[in-house]
């Protein structure tokens, strides 16, 4: 019978092939339609491909802040046949993430990193797995001085060993790059591991690498098309290929650091994060349905190790670059610091309440720079209406922090880089609600408190003892972001660091 059906079709010109793809695109609309349910409004996509036609995916950011000029701040995109709920501007990532924080916590899907990860480890997890590492990694961060005096002294010995290095380039041109990152990455090392490495390090730096390369893979195209598409664009060639690569070396040297301490591990007295997980693995022994073991451990390692390394110097490197195009603005700070820290002696966090204006310069750094453009994927963790729409769920959400960032209620001229969007009328330090360089709500990122203290002491440390200066004229410096994807990647440069 299907082979008259088949036959009749030829004559009429329709093949084989032209019906298999009618099919798959009736089954695909069909699909679509069911799943929307009554998801907010959007564009409408193409069988699998979605909506990708319909974005510029070098600058996601923008094509979504087109398509809430038409569907509001709060509507649907296709990435592929998935959809997505875009959450655009502060009132509607406001009442998501804030709240109704419990139904938003879910971590929506991140198929580049899940496929390492697994679901284990601090950030990728969900429900009580979850729950349970968030408990654990807070309580002993906060054990181990994270927002206290003991991190802070960390951070100033390590802000030492970056002047240092800063000295030693001569006044010659340079890539601030790795400088900054083995200062930063050196921070959250001697809480997660228990020691630093030496700057001079060829392994240390090649982890730096394999990071810094991974994070910039995971904001470009092939790593969004990953995301979209990893049962085929992991049998498809490519740079994508890369990060599973450097993930697994990463892995290697974390296995070599767990080996190490439970070699020297004594359950009285723990020296850092890995040995208290260590200890809660010992407790727990022999609980089928425990969330502590070797694999959440190890993930929980590398979630911190990288997040606790990139983000904050890729902020520390994206400040450097606008500080050195708005030399007026840089000149204001180094004021503030010779008034209130001078030269005898180094920046505390004591300083921060007595110099507003440097307070303000560094929240609009991260305010202008938006390091993650749009937060990590979250998902709603049950059915939920949500301004009258129905979301399933396991629906994917996507707060757009960016967007709140440049909210035109919130800040003003909120393209242009301005330190008085956090200066009231009398130039003293004042808050803004509309500020989520961290997120917001219960996925907050635990190391909010350990980064803000790490972005004064490097910035102050390196105004007070250098002036930048860029190698091209500062009026040609561009702020655009080379790469906007997971991350806001900036342009390479170089710098000349002279003793003031």
């Amino acid at each position: 019978m299907s082979s008259i059906m088949a036959t009749g079709l030829e004559m009429f010109g329709v093949n084989s092939y032209t019906l298999v793809l009618v099919s798959i695109c009736l089954i695909y609309m069909y699909l679509l339609h069911k799943q929307k349910g009554n998801l907010p409004p959007g564009p409408q996509g193409l069988p699998i491909w979605g909506n990708l036609h319909q974005l510029d995916t070098k600058d996601l950011v923008k094509s979504l802040g087109d398509m809430s000029k038409i569907y509001g701040p709060v509507f649907t995109i296709h990435l592929g046949p998935k959809p997505n709920v875009v959450l655009y501007g502060y009132k509607a990532v406001k009442e998501a993430l804030v709240e109704q924080a419990d139904i938003f916590s879910g971590r929506g899907e991140f198929k580049v990193v899940h496929r390492f990860t697994k679901g284990n480890g601090l950030v990728f997890s969900n429900g009580e797995k979850w729950k349970t590492l968030r408990r654990f990694a807070l309580t002993t961060l906060r054990n181990f001085g994270m927002g206290k005096r003991g991190v802070e002294e960390r951070i100033k010995e390590e802000a030492q060993f970056l002047m240092e290095a800063f000295k030693h380039t001569n006044q010659n041109p340079f890539d601030p790059t790795f400088f900054l990152s083995r200062a930063v990455s050196n921070v959250i090392c001697s809480i997660v591991f228990g020691d630093r490495f030496d700057y001079g390090d060829k392994r240390f730096l090649m982890l730096l690498s394999l990071i810094n390369e991974s994070f910039q893979l995971m904001s470009s195209q092939w790593g969004m098309f990953y995301n979209i598409f990893p049962g085929v664009m992991k049998y498809l060639p490519g740079p994508h290929n890369q990060i599973f690569q450097n993930f697994e070396k990463i892995k290697l040297f974390l296995l070599e650091m767990l080996k190490r301490h439970e070699e020297t591990f004594q359950q009285d007295s723990p020296r850092d994060l890995m040995d208290c997980f260590l200890l809660e693995i010992k407790k727990e022994n022999g609980k089928p349905l425990s969330h502590f073991n070797i694999e959440t451990l190890v993930m929980t390692s590398f979630t911190l190790f990288f997040g606790g390394t990139e983000t904050v110097s890729t902020t520390l490197r994206y400040g450097i670059l606008i500080l050195m195009k708005y030399t007026n603005i840089t000149e204001k700070i180094q004021e503030e610091i010779d008034t209130v820290i001078g030269k005898d002696r180094f920046p505390t966090m004591d300083d921060r309440s007595r110099m507003p204006y440097t307070d303000a310069v560094i929240h609009e750094i991260q305010r202008f720079a938006s390091i993650i453009p749009l937060s990590l994927p979250h998902s709603v963790t049950q059915d939920t209406y949500f301004r009258g729409y129905k979301l399933p769920k396991g629906t994917n959400v996507i707060p757009v922090l960016s967007s709140v960032h440049t909210d035109p209620t919130k800040y003003k001229e909120p393209q242009g880089f301005n330190p008085h969007n956090f200066l009231d009328e009398n130039n003293q330090f004042k808050n803004n609600e509309a500020f989520m360089p961290f997120s917001s709500g219960k996925r907050i990122c635990i190391g909010e408190s350990l980064a803000r203290m790490e972005l004064f002491i490097f910035f102050s440390t390196l105004l007070q003892n250098f002036t930048l200066q860029p190698t091209q004229n500062p009026e040609r410096i561009d702020l655009k972001p080379r790469i906007s994807g997971v991350g806001n990647v900036p342009t390479p440069y170089q710098l000349c660091a002279f003793p003031r």
